[in-house]
């Protein structure tokens, strides 16, 4: 990758196009493909990740809140778009805009069909969300025959598919847990399908069930930081590449004299000279207070850097006393060669919080198109 002269997100398309072969490659050729591209596609770009996924054959993207998907449209994706969580709101941008919304609640539904008769709406495709363990959104096994009910009293939508969502799928200690999940998710999806005329799709899998339950992967499979590359166990984050690169640069170097102070409420205090590097990258950038006073750390030259004081708003300070660097160098805070799981793990997180939480004021740059 090219060197920068400001701190960017660099975002590796082939990278992109590699985690989603490989994906693609653990499942039959006949499913279909999801690519999960809610919060920015994980913190990286929306816009360029859909046109990509879209140009690699993805069969259905989704996002989680109805302005991401109006967004997508502006950009021209095509696609079919599901909206995890519509909000009653947005009903009628979710409509205009040809999205495909999760219907997951008595409410949700009675709401959606008033909003699609409004716009005179005639088979409009929808996804029941059924809970089977996580407790976060979805139907239980007692409201089948009420959805079946109130879809069949009106024209105006049509049940495209039905879905959950595993709880723990990377994990090998929960294994019964996910496999009673599985088999739930089977029981409540017959009984919608045995009182409809029809057979919509079925969809549970999320990256590590594409993994770890292929047996389980119905008509379509679901897949978001897979696709970035991380797969939340080490031998799946092997076969994966990373799609985001942070990288800044060195604003400026002090020498450091022993018992002086660096950053905000001296938080750091040198017992010795040392040598600092400012960085133009803060917590407003999406690095969080939590990395500071030596828990995170930087590469500068093949070289960790540690954290140094607490992280400054838009600035941090990093110790480069056995390193040989000058002022301009680049900096990588997370990538190929050290993760974001890495990176997130000095403070106790995971790579999905440090991914998403990049703010959009950080420059972005797609190579590898």
């Amino acid at each position: 990758m090219s060197k920068v002269g400001e701190t960017t997100l660099v975002l590796d398309l082939a990278a992109l196009e590699h985690n989603y072969n490989y994906l693609r490659s653990k499942i039959k050729p006949e499913t279909k493909f999801l690519g999960v591209v809610k919060a920015f596609a994980y913190g990286s770009d929306m816009v360029t990740i859909a046109q990509k996924l879209e140009q690699l054959g993805a069969d259905y993207l989704a996002v989680a809140y109805v302005s991401e998907g109006v967004l997508l449209r502006k950009a021209g994706i095509q696609l079919p778009i599901l909206v995890l969580h519509p909000l009653v709101s947005n009903f009628d941008d979710l409509i205009t805009n040809q999205l495909e919304p999760s219907i997951y609640s008595r409410n949700i539904l009675n709401q959606f069909l008033e909003a699609a008769k409004a716009q005179e709406q005639t088979n409009y495709p929808v996804h029941i969300k059924f809970n089977t363990g996580l407790n976060r959104l979805g139907f239980s096994e007692t409201d089948v025959d009420f959805i079946v009910e109130e879809t069949k009293r009106s024209e105006c939508i049509k049940i495209i598919s039905a879905f959950s969502h595993l709880a723990a799928s990377e994990d090998v200690n929960e294994r019964d847990f996910s496999l009673n999940q599985i088999n739930s998710f089977k029981n409540l999806s017959n009984a919608l399908m045995d009182k409809l005329s029809y057979q919509p799709m079925q969809h549970m899998l999320n990256t590590s069930g594409i993994i770890n339950y292929p047996e389980a992967q119905f008509e379509m499979v679901r897949s978001g930081i897979g696709l970035y590359g991380y797969g939340n166990q080490a031998q799946v984050d092997a076969q994966l590449r990373p799609v985001a690169t942070l990288k800044t640069i060195i604003s400026q170097i002090h020498q450091i004299d022993a018992n002086e102070s660096i950053g905000y409420n001296r938080a750091f205090k040198s017992n010795k000279p040392i040598k600092s590097a400012t960085l133009p990258i803060g917590h407003a950038d999406g690095i969080g207070r939590q990395y500071g006073k030596g828990k995170g750390f930087v590469t500068i030259n093949n070289k960790k850097a540690p954290i140094l004081g607490n992280v400054c708003m838009d600035m941090i300070m990093v110790d480069v006393t056995e390193i040989d660097c000058k002022e301009g160098d680049e900096v990588i805070v997370f990538g190929h060669q050290k993760s974001a799981e890495k990176f997130a793990a000095t403070a106790n997180t995971i790579s999905y919080e440090i991914l998403t939480a990049i703010s959009q004021r950080v420059k972005r740059v797609a190579v590898g198109a």
